[in-house]
């Protein structure tokens, strides 16, 4: 690989890796946000998202430029294929997380009693958390990242995710039955959490998408 080509790559990767290094502090804030009730920390999370499009189109650009200019062989090919659509799950993970640290202040604000769910909320947002940091640490590793075992400890913690949220939506499902005017809220509840599920489930895809880069194969994503 001509060393302009291979500092390329690098260059892309490193740009990955800060963008969900963004998404992960913003995960945490708004994590930290509702264990400790600090509103201010949710416009910090959503502070660590404000150019989450520009960095996200940024990328995307730099690969497409890569693909013109170096004509890569099967190999690159393969990776820069994995970084495009990479590029796109951490876009969608990080719209998500906009989002639910908005909506969840505005829940831990309004009526609704989240008292009872508090503990499996923590524990389905730190499932996915785990997962993001697992990819990070994968992408900062380069070469020495085993990207089968990477997809292994992802899938614990996308199983860990489903997992919860079948309990979570158990218990709100019977505060919609019975809460009378505050049903709606706790559909909307509802909705907001589940953004922590898809992003579970996004975390997946990137996994395969490492492993489709490192090893080959079919690349399968999971929608």
């Amino acid at each position: 690989m001509l060393p302009r080509y291979e500092n390329k790559l690098n260059e892309i990767r490193e740009m990955i890796s800060t963008l969900l290094h963004h998404i992960i502090l913003a995960s945490e804030d708004t994590l930290n946000a509702f264990e400790k009730s600090q509103d201010s920390l949710y416009e910090s999370a959503r502070n660590h998202l404000k150019t989450l499009q520009t960095d996200a189109n940024k990328i995307d650009n730099e690969i497409i430029k890569t693909f013109a200019l170096f004509g890569p062989e099967a190999d690159e090919l393969r990776l820069l294929v994995s970084y495009l659509k990479m590029t796109n799950e951490l876009d969608q993970i990080g719209n998500g997380m906009r989002k639910y640290a908005k909506r969840l202040e505005e829940h831990c604000n309004g009526d609704c009693d989240l008292s009872v769910l508090t503990n499996v909320i923590i524990q389905l947002h730190k499932t996915t958390l785990h997962a993001l940091q697992y990819i990070h640490e994968c992408l900062d590793a380069k070469e020495m990242c085993d990207a089968e075992e990477l997809y292994r400890k992802v899938m614990v913690e996308e199983s860990k995710n489903d997992d919860l949220f079948s309990i979570m939506e158990k218990e709100l499902l019977t505060l919609i039955i019975t809460s009378g005017e505050l049903s709606v809220e706790y559909v909307k509840v509802l909705g907001t959490l589940r953004k922590l599920e898809r992003t579970g489930d996004r975390s997946v895809n990137i996994a395969a998408l490492i492993l489709y880069a490192q090893k080959g194969g079919e690349l399968k994503i999971y929608n």
